[in-house]
């Protein structure tokens, strides 16, 4: 409320919060103060408090600009204390808040840094490697974070991608990891928020940090040699324990570097390592000559202290060679073998024994001597001399004389005279070798025995000069000619065994003979053609054992064998004019021996597709046709005949041979065209010159071209000169004809009579021999009329579809049907929009999916949630579409079909919030009166939605807290409103008036489709009782309070702010007496909405407190406000009340009496106070005087002057402090009894307006009464009628 003072009011803000951006620069404005004043006054701003320095304002304009720079994120809301002077009134202060409203003005900021972690290399594909986390100051779409890897380093093509980040800032890899490749990775991580406004600019902040990703080494590799490959040398003869060499191998997962240890996985060989060394050294004796070889390969393993990640041994193999040296320790030694194939490893031997022919030759070796000399050592440790002794030593010598390592060694005959088998039959020599380099062990000896051998002096003879024999062509190898043909010889020994070969060489490729028995077989029998050599000569030749020959002559003649087909002469290829028979003669050879069956031939046909159609002479081989060939029969393009004739021998196994012989029939036109049809029948639409009509199809069974060449033509008739043919090819004696429509005619359906033609075409056939021959086919053809009208859609198909909510209707629900007038239609169906409605207004898109329209007119449900309380109405809007239109529109008009969605009861009745507070006075609440209301709304439709009240249970809790249930003491009518349902709470049976509390009733609502659903609500009905009725006694007969009954109330309510409840008007018989000569009584109650109501007491303060009311009550005949009777007296009750109301009235009367004296010199002392300020009141003006009602209980008169206020408003109920003795303020005015028996008051419109009225605006008046100080009596006094005290 505004303070009045010297008619001026000060000045008051409207505002109370200002939003400042965090991004305002300095300078700049921030905000406006406004202050209002009624008066216009010009006003003075300032701001002041601890948060105050952040702005400057104008004092002139209020204009407030930014001093210092806002940041939200460290102050988002604070406090300052603007000021308004209007320089009249004091300074009018007020708090405003101040909102600092964001700006992206902060960039994200990564948490809990440095970001550093490690990995092992096997992690997993998608395994979350580490999260990071950046925070933003900001707001909204500026607080939001998004992350990105912006670089992977090292940086390659391949680990750019070998990690993504989620959205939730969780690194997670993309693909392997090796730490043998990289061992650490640097990702750098982007962090960027949502942007926001940034001096209204759309600014995006970022920032960036590292995260480092350290690669743990797993054990997942096998060791590795370091230095491959390894060789090392070591002398046969050196000790044990010599170091050949050292091998090294490391674990490749460096950073576990595993401890690593060495074996020789080679069995039995003479070295040794250090299992943590490596150091190989030698653990045996080594010869080199008894090694497999003078290289040794050592296979070295290198193992791994610890299992590898797989729960496997880590290891890793290498060779490493180690060549043993020679050492010259072998002497040479003798072998019976021959190179290469000696083995060495065996016992040398020392005796030999060898053969010659007598007097052979100088240099000629001895045969079957087989020696070889060896010395194992190497290089020029093997070198040694050899040479011969013995007896027979000079008659040989020995070759070579000298050897490096091995080699054979042989005896040579030197002087072939001393070398004679009658002189001794064996020599016997020594070879001896000498290793000139080992004096200690140097040499071997071998004894060499000689056997001679005497010489051959006799030839081999034959018993005949000549042999004749005799074999059969392709005889098999092996086939013995002759089983022996032998010679002799007079040696003895191997000198007198013969040998046979034949000759000259190349006859061996076709017989050969046994070397031994002389028998002459067949080598090669696919050589022996009597077709081709029919006789051969050959020598067989004989040969001793000293190589002395002798020869015989072979005379071999071939016999013939039936190997040789016959061969036909000549090719047979017959042309022929169809009708006319064929004859020909088959003309054949065998070159087998002539006159034998092997050389006689016979002749047949084999079976064939014309087989049936020839026959053959089967000894002449004259060929002729059964009967005249056809043409037509014939599939063959080119018309010919294949027959396959045999020729065959008589010889065993039967040989045969055959030939085809062709015959090209030629053709004659002699077939007439022939329609593939017996008619034809076509349409056409009407107004299409040059249209195809359709086609014919027609065939000719000449087998040439000429002959089946077909010409069409339209035989002339009604209708024929609309139409024109046009003749093609098709294949071979295949036409077709194209009947189309004449360019210069337009067919018109509409003109035509009958819609249709009936036509004749014609087939020719064009050959030049033979013109004339034709068939004729009859055509139909109909006029089809263009599909140029609309379609459209039925509307008995249109009607009203209904359809369950919650999905319980699914698939098809509707059809649509559409017709078209045009005889060839195809007809679909376009969904062009949905609109959804609920009741009038518009649902928006929630029904968009619910249904589709398939083309063929099909409404199907396509949603299981279809809401009737979201939308209950459903429009498509839609059409029909001709796919055949050819003119013209081909779209129907836009109709719509409404879908109507069934309720179904799935909603709960919902109770309205009850923002008002009820009373009930029970001693005017009769049956049937309403004492409270509830409502509640189903979303539900039609008898689901409808809802029916009723009371579950009544509790009073009194004043105490002590709860009592109540059966049957209210009831419930349900009534529809609009949208909802109200329940009216009414009396059900008679109220007791002396209970004191609040009724607690339990409401429940149920909407009526089985099985209902049901709600709950409770509210609070306070009870007023008895104690607050108020009488009001009237000087006007009962019959015009009765009939002024409502102007009373109106004061009273305009007054009290609270509903008049009237319990009765009576006669003033029906109460006590009283002083004045009242002739009714009201009484009422009175009862706030809140659920408080006024006592008499505060009754008297509120109508004390506006003398406007006051007056037009005392108009009305009010006369004494009292409280009400509770309970009528009985006359015994009312003798007591007299005698005792007797012994009080005499108590008082003497302290009355005591206190008058007081009392009226205290008066006079006021009176005298009166007049002084009479007296300075006449020195004021009239308008300056302060106007407004009398002050109730009192005679101070400020309308006289008398009475100065201070120009301070009062509140009349409180004490102003003009008495002398401030302890009451009561007075003793005759009228103190609450008496109205004065006359009205002529001047008392004029009061009227100078009264100063209660604020309309006032929400309670109780309330506001009750904080003031309660008054002494509970009488009423009216200052109308207060002049002095008496």
């Amino acid at each position: 409320l505004l303070l009045v003072v010297s008619g001026n009011t000060v000045p008051f803000f409207n505002m109370t919060v200002v939003y400042v951006p965090e991004d305002l620069e300095l300078g700049q404005h921030a905000f406006q103060l406004m202050a209002t004043d009624i008066d216009g006054d010009p006003l003075t701003y300032s701001i002041s408090g601890p948060d105050a320095f952040y702005f400057s304002v104008d004092a002139q304009t209020g204009n407030v600009i930014l001093r210092n720079s806002l940041d939200r994120e460290l102050l988002p809301k604070f406090t300052i204390i603007v000021k308004v002077f209007d320089g009249k009134n004091e300074a009018v202060s007020k708090k405003l808040t101040i909102i600092v409203e964001d700006r992206n003005d902060n960039a994200p900021v990564f948490q809990y840094l440095p970001y550093e972690t490690s990995v092992p290399e096997n992690m997993k594909l998608n395994s979350i490697i580490y999260t990071v986390f950046a925070n933003d100051s900001d707001t909204g779409n500026a607080s939001k974070v998004s992350y990105s890897i912006e670089e992977v380093i090292p940086d390659s093509g391949k680990n750019h991608w070998l990690f993504y980040i989620l959205p939730n800032g969780s690194v997670v890899l993309n693909g392997s990891l090796d730490y043998a490749t990289n061992a650490f990775y640097q990702l750098k991580i982007l962090a960027k928020d949502g942007g926001g406004l940034l001096h209204n600019v759309l600014t995006f902040q970022q920032s960036s940090t590292y995260l480092s990703l350290t690669i743990r080494d797993l054990p997942n590799l096998d060791p590795r040699f370091l230095s491959e490959p390894y060789s090392g040398s070591v002398p046969e003869n050196c000790s044990l324990g010599t170091t050949v060499l050292t091998v090294t191998a490391v674990d490749r997962d460096t950073g576990v570097n595993d401890e690593i240890s060495y074996s020789i996985t080679n069995a039995s060989v003479p070295f040794a390592i250090s299992a943590t060394t490596g150091t190989i050294t030698v653990s045996g004796p080594l010869d080199r000559e008894q090694l497999p070889s003078e290289e040794v390969l050592l296979e070295v393993t290198a193992r791994e202290k610890n299992l590898d990640i797989h729960g496997k041994v880590a290891q890793t193999s290498t060779m490493v060679a180690v060549m043993v040296t020679d050492v010259n320790d072998n002497k040479p030694q003798f072998y019976r073998c021959s190179l290469p194939s000696c083995d060495f490893s065996t016992s040398a031997q020392n005796n030999f024994r060898g053969n010659i022919i007598e007097h052979s030759s100088s240099r000629l070796p001895v045969s079957n001597l087989s020696i070889v000399a060896h010395d194992p050592d190497k290089g020029i440790n093997s070198n040694y001399e050899l040479y011969l002794q013995g007896p027979n030593a000079s008659a040989f010598t020995v070759s070579p004389t000298k050897i490096v390592g091995t080699g054979e060694v042989q005896l040579l005959v030197q002087d072939p005279s001393s070398v004679d088998y009658e002189i001794s039959h064996v020599m016997v020599v020594q070879i001896i070798a000498n290793d000139m380099g080992n004096p200690t062990d140097c040499c071997s000896t071998a004894t060499v025995t000689i056997d001679l051998i005497d010489s051959n002096d006799h030839i081999p003879e034959f018993p005949q000069s000549t042999y004749n024999l005799s074999v059969m062509e392709n005889s098999p190898t092996g086939t013995i000619i002759s089983p022996n043909i032998t010679a002799y010889d007079p040696d003895s020994g191997v000198l007198g065994q013969i040998t046979y070969q034949l000759l000259p060489e190349s006859i061996r490729k076709i017989f050969t003979v046994n070397a031994m028995t002389g028998a002459v077989l067949v080598q090669n029998g696919s050589l022996l053609d009597r077709e081709t050599r029919s006789i051969y000569y050959a020598n067989l030749q004989a040969k001793d054992g000293g190589n002395l020959v002798g020869t015989t002559v072979l005379e071999i003649t071939v016999l013939d064998d039936n190997d040789m087909a016959p061969i036909v002469t000549g090719s047979y290829f017959i042309s022929v004019e169809e009708g006319q028979n064929v004859r020909t003669q088959i003309q054949a050879i065998d070159n087998d021996e002539p006159g034998s069956r092997n050389s006689e031939l016979g002749f047949k046909i084999l079976p064939g597709p014309f087989s049936n159609n020839f026959t053959i002479n089967a000894t002449t081989g004259e060929m002729h046709s059964k009967e005249p060939l056809d043409r037509e029969a014939l599939e063959d393009d080119r018309g010919q005949v294949v027959v396959t004739v045999e020729v065959y021998d008589h010889g065993m196994p039967k040989l045969h041979t055959s030939v085809n012989v062709t015959i090209t029939v030629g053709d004659m036109n002699d077939n007439a065209p022939m329609f593939l049809n017996q008619s034809y029948e076509f349409s056409v639409f009407e107004d299409s010159p040059g249209s195809v009509v359709g086609e014919v199809e027609a065939t000719d069974a000449d087998r040439t071209e000429i002959n089946s060449r077909i010409s069409f033509l339209l035989q002339r008739g009604s209708g024929s000169s609309n139409f024109l043919i046009r003749s093609y090819p098709l294949g071979r004696g295949y036409y077709g004809g194209q009947l189309s429509v004449d360019p210069d005619m337009s067919l018109d359906y509409d003109t035509l009579q009958q819609k249709f033609f009936f036509l004749v075409v014609l087939a020719e056939n064009t050959a030049a021999d033979n013109m004339g021959d034709t068939a004729n086919v009859s055509v139909v053809v109909h006029i089809l009329d263009i599909n140029d009208e609309p379609p459209t859609i039925l509307p008995a198909s249109l009607q009203d579809v209904h359809v369950s909510e919650n999905g319980t209707q699914q698939g098809l629900v509707h059809t649509l049907v559409a017709s078209d007038p045009d005889t060839n239609h195809s007809l679909v169906f376009e969904e062009l929009a949905v609109t959804c409605f609920k009741g009038a207004s518009s649902a928006g898109e929630v029904c968009w999916d619910w249904f589709v329209l398939a083309p063929n007119g099909s409404v199907l449900v396509n949603s299981s949630d279809i809401d009737y309380e979201l939308c209950d109405r459903v429009v498509l809007t839609l059409r029909a579409e001709d796919l055949y239109t050819k003119k013209g529109n081909r779209y129907s008009q836009n109709e719509t079909l409404r879908i109507l969605i069934t309720d179904v009861n799935d909603n709960t009745p919902l109770f309205l919030p009850i923002l008002q507070t009820f009373v009930v006075v029970p001693e005017i609440s009769p049956v049937d009166l309403q004492v409270a209301t509830v409502r509640a709304t189903d979303a539900d439709s039609g008898p689901r939605g409808a809802i029916t009240f009723s009371i579950v249970s009544v509790v009073l809790v009194e004043d105490n807290g002590v709860s009592r249930p109540f059966e049957n003491l209210f009831k419930v009518v349900t009534a529809p409103e609009q949208d909802s349902y109200v329940g009216s709470i009414q009396v059900a049976s008679n109220l007791d008036g002396s209970l004191k509390g609040q009724y607690q009733v339990t409401v429940k609502a149920q909407d009526s489709e089985t099985p209902g659903n049901t709600a709950q609500t409770m509210l609070n009905i306070f009870t007023v009782d008895q104690s607050y009725r108020v009488r009001l006694q009237f000087m006007t007969t009962v019959d015009k309070v009765q009939s002024n009954s409502e102007e009373i109330k109106a004061a009273l309510t305009t007054v009290t702010k609270a509903g008049v409840y009237v319990a009765a008007i009576r006669s003033i018989e029906d109460t006590r007496a009283s002083q004045v000569e009242a002739k009714s009584v009201m009484e009422a109650y009175f009862v706030y909405s809140n659920g408080t109501a006024l006592d008499v007491n505060q009754l008297s303060v509120l109508i004390q407190s506006d003398p406007l009311v006051l007056a037009k009550l005392v108009n009305l005949g009010l006369a004494v406000i009292g409280p009400g009777e509770v309970v009528k007296p009985t006359r015994e009750t009312e003798l007591i009340g007299i005698i005792a109301g007797l012994a009080v009235f005499l108590l008082i009367f003497i302290l009355i009496m005591t206190l008058v004296v007081v009392l009226t010199t205290r008066s006079y002392k006021r009176k005298l106070s009166a007049m002084k300020a009479l007296k300075v009141a006449t020195t004021f003006s009239p308008a300056m005087a302060q106007q407004g009602a009398g002050i109730p209980g009192t005679n101070q008169y400020n309308a006289e002057g008398a009475n100065p206020m201070l120009n301070l408003s009062f509140d009349p109920s409180h004490d102003l402090g003009f008495h002398e003795d401030s302890s009451s303020v009561a007075s003793v005015n005759s009228l103190d009894e609450n008496t109205v028996n004065a006359p009205e008051d002529n001047n008392l419109k004029a009061m009227q307006g100078k009264a100063q009225l209660t604020d309309p605006t006032d929400e309670e008046v109780l309330v506001a009464t009750l904080d003031l100080k309660d008054p002494t009596k509970t009488a009423y006094i009216n200052t109308t009628f207060t002049t002095t005290d008496l």
